[in-house]
């Protein structure tokens, strides 16, 4: 039975130093081959592997049982009980970590936060909805500090480096064990992330860097909204943090009922009443409509209750362009409730043309033609 074996690389070579370097020789002979062979700093093929055999390397090396072990035994005395080669070491982006206080592509901050969004609520008639307004509206939102412009500090004055993690905005624990390195990473809890704190705080933001501002803006407002439409002006909002976008601001419109015209989507729908003698002649109506003028209409004779005619083009603008929508109007029988004598007497004629006589109260002058005989 044979077995296979892969020479590992003996690690002082790695390293560059001799079997009786000290401990400080063998971290800075690391730190500047770690330095050199980085993925974020190296994008040649083969940097990353070396990388990982350098960090495997310095973390037997800088260990004093397992260089004891290594010196003794070489790699078999490491591979001893625990499966070397299966070790990750706690990942060699956190030796390089634990060395330069951060990645090579900086240390990690506060991410950048996008400003909150604002609503405004805009009430408008219903001809300011049809065709179109500006509006000035009144906003509240959080703006950058005007005296300090928004580092907090007062002006004359800076922010201080955090002494609690040097200005990395985050702590670090490392802590080793059976399975290799591990390093813990939260945001620091005296400056929150920043980095930085503020020793002379501005008078006027107390240190915040932002401050609440009451601003005046000027809304166009398109023909052809709607109840209950809203608008988005971007940027509008609040002010990001660490250099975040701002939010929105919301413009939700509301509109007035009309006194004679109801709306639907783009058409505009007008009740027309019309009497029986008008809907079984025929007329002509004048309707009204939101441009200057009424718009006139034969209604032909014999006119049915619900009926709709169609006036093209005097509805409302559309929305996104595209002309306007139609007046639709309505024809709705109104059947009277206040007759007088003549009145009821002419329709009792009527009924009786028709072949379909009421047969109730003939009215005062039928009532008398009975009397007299």
């Amino acid at each position: 039975m044979s077995f296979v074996t892969t020479a590992k690389a003996d690690y002082y070579e790695l390293l560059g130093v001799t079997r009786t370097a000290a401990a400080d020789e063998i971290k800075k002979a690391f730190r500047r081959l770690a330095m050199q062979f980085h993925p974020d700093r190296n994008q040649e093929d083969g940097a990353e592997a070396r990388f990982k055999q350098i960090s495997e390397a310095y973390e037997v090396l800088s260990d004093p049982e397992k260089r004891a072990a290594y010196d003794r035994y070489g790699h078999a005395g490491l591979d001893f009980g625990r499966g070397f080669e299966g070790t990750d070491f706690g990942g060699f982006g956190d030796i390089f970590d634990a060395f330069f206080g951060g990645t090579a592509t900086g240390r990690r901050r506060r991410e950048a936060q996008r400003g909150g969004d604002r609503r405004a609520d805009i009430e408008l008639t219903f001809e300011e909805a049809a065709f179109g307004v500006e509006r000035q509206i009144s906003v509240e939102r959080i703006e950058l500090c005007q005296r300090c412009a928004g580092s907090g500090s007062e002006p004359g004055s800076s922010p201080q480096r955090c002494p609690t993690c040097d200005g990395a905005g985050e702590v670090r624990r490392t802590s080793r064990s059976a399975f290799g390195q591990f390093v813990n990473i939260a945001t620091c809890g005296r400056c929150h992330g920043e980095g930085s704190i503020v020793t002379d705080p501005c008078n006027e933001c107390r240190g915040q860097g932002r401050e609440r501002k009451s601003r005046q803006l000027e809304v166009n407002i398109p023909a052809g909204v709607n109840d209950g439409s809203r608008m988005r002006l971007s940027g509008e909002g609040d002010t990001g943090l660490q250099g975040g976008p701002p939010g929105n601001l919301y413009v939700y419109i509301g509109v007035a009922p009309h006194e004679v015209f109801a709306r639907q989507e783009e058409d505009l729908i007008f009740d027309l009443e019309m009497n029986p003698a008008q809907a079984a002649l025929g007329f002509e109506a004048q309707i009204p409509t939101l441009d200057d003028g009424p718009a006139a209409l034969k209604v032909p004779a014999g006119t049915q209750s619900g009926r709709v005619f169609s006036i093209k083009g005097k509805g409302i603008p559309r929305l996104h362009g595209g002309g306007r929508g139609d007046l639709l109007v309505r024809a709705e029988l109104m059947v009277p409730t206040d007759l007088s004598d003549e009145q009821r007497e002419l329709l009792n004629q009527l009924a009786e043309s028709f072949g379909t006589p009421v047969g109730a109260d003939k009215g005062l002058l039928g009532k008398l033609k009975d009397a007299l005989g």
